[in-house]
């Protein structure tokens, strides 16, 4: 063998040894939590964003069967996300001019994937709770914005959008510029004060609970308002009326201004609670928000409040960290002890996403957490990352820790 045939030779026998090292499953070495009680929610988020979940036919029915297989019992489909239904809508067809996402629409041929949640779901024994995950968030380019400008509201400087940040904890740790930028977009709000806004949200809300037979209901950590939002034509005309003709504060940390806008949204929550009571009085109205102390002071959402006078009735706060002691400290945070004297209150966790791997070890970790101080369960986000081919570990590894945690069935709250 001459020397350039020996030299290629190394090359590929060393190609070869890297690829067999990338391909060996780690092995996992994993505590698993105490099996909890015969209660206790084990919910995932079904999302349409980095997951076909929606959009392959037989992709809804292997899912839900393997979930219910592996003793979970709710399910939290989106319905509605970046300006779109992820169901055929009358309502989202009168104001949006398409009664559905349009990618959803043609890979499925118009049929209705809620209906066959639903339809699954009930088959399978799971709860399902329909999400409306953006809440008063849209894209700006989205058919929405641009059918219905003066429903956005604005900066002081007039300025409309803001960059989506995938969660709490990308606001507060130092992540590096090249991951935080696959993972925020520009979006516009619509005005949560604005009475065709409220409107439509709550008409898209009573359509879900009227047409379909779900558990109920789930908003989260959109449905509220940037803080630096609310200078609006309408919303300072609003103001002014309530305040002898004074405009809005400069400052939009202002804490008046601040209470005030609040407690707006925290009427429009009251709204959504009694449209939904009126037309199915067993309905649950969930809601899936971060910390109290950041949700009021980042997005203005009250949400100890709307718990304390009874419009929420299933808390499942967002907790995304990967150090343990930062996660362990959110679960004592006051406002949750509050929440869990009036409501069943679990905690979501992050199993991964897109280019953000979790370990099934940190996953194991936290269940154990959550239980070790009594809440009321555990929801994922989101199902592709539970035991997906891009979890850090093999799907079959990590199935077997969930077969672990959840060896037996068990009902939600």
């Amino acid at each position: 063998m001459n020397r350039k045939a020996r030299t290629w030779f190394i090359y590929f026998l060393c190609l070869a040894m890297v690829l067999l090292i990338l391909r060996t499953p780690r092995p996992v070495i994993v505590n698993t939590p105490t099996p909890s009680a015969s209660t206790e929610l084990r919910g995932v988020w079904l999302t349409n964003v980095a997951s076909p979940v929606l959009f392959i036919p037989w992709r809804v029915n292997h899912a839900l069967h393997q979930l219910s297989q592996m003793n979970f019992n709710t399910v939290y489909p989106v319905v509605w996300n970046r300006g779109h239904t992820f169901y055929p809508s009358a309502v989202a067809k009168r104001v949006i001019g398409r009664p559905q996402d349009r990618m959803l629409e043609l890979l499925r041929f118009g049929q209705d994937v809620l209906a066959e949640i639903v339809k699954q779901g009930n088959k399978q024994g799971l709860k399902v709770i329909p999400w409306f995950e953006y809440g008063f968030m849209t894209p700006p380019n989205s058919a929405l914005a641009r059918r219905h400008p003066d429903w956005i509201t604005v900066r002081q400087d007039s300025t409309k959008t803001l960059k989506e940040v995938l969660d709490e904890q990308l606001l507060i740790q130092n992540v590096p510029k090249f991951i935080r930028n696959g993972l925020v977009s520009k979006q516009v709000w619509l005005n949560p004060l604005h009475p065709q806004v409220q409107k439509f949200i709550r008409n898209l809300i009573v359509e879900v609970v009227t047409k379909y037979d779900v558990a109920g209901i789930q908003l989260d950590d959109h449905f509220g308002l940037p803080v630096e939002l609310g200078y609006d034509a309408f919303t300072v005309q609003l103001y002014r009326q309530e305040h002898q003709g004074q405009s809005p504060p400069n400052d939009p940390l202002n804490e008046e201004w601040m209470r005030w806008r609040a407690n707006k949204i925290s009427d429009f929550m009251q709204q959504i609670f009694k449209a939904v009571k009126a037309v199915k009085p067993n309905a649950i109205v969930s809601l899936s928000p971060n910390s109290q102390d950041f949700s009021y002071r980042a997005y203005l959402q009250d949400w100890q409040y709307w718990v304390q006078r009874g419009w929420v009735e299933e808390l499942v706060v967002q907790i995304y960290r990967d150090d343990l002691k930062s996660f362990v400290t959110q679960l004592s945070q006051p406002a949750l002890e509050v929440a869990r004297r009036h409501i069943p209150v679990g905690v979501g966790i992050l199993t991964g996403t897109w280019g953000r791997p979790v370990d099934i070890a940190q996953i194991s970790e936290q269940v154990k957490a959550i239980r070790d101080r009594g809440f009321d369960g555990v929801s994922f986000f989101y199902w592709e990352s539970l035991w997906g081919y891009l979890a850090p570990e093999s799907p079959r590894q990590r199935r077997k820790v969930f077969q672990a945690l959840f060896p037996a069935s068990a009902k939600p709250h």
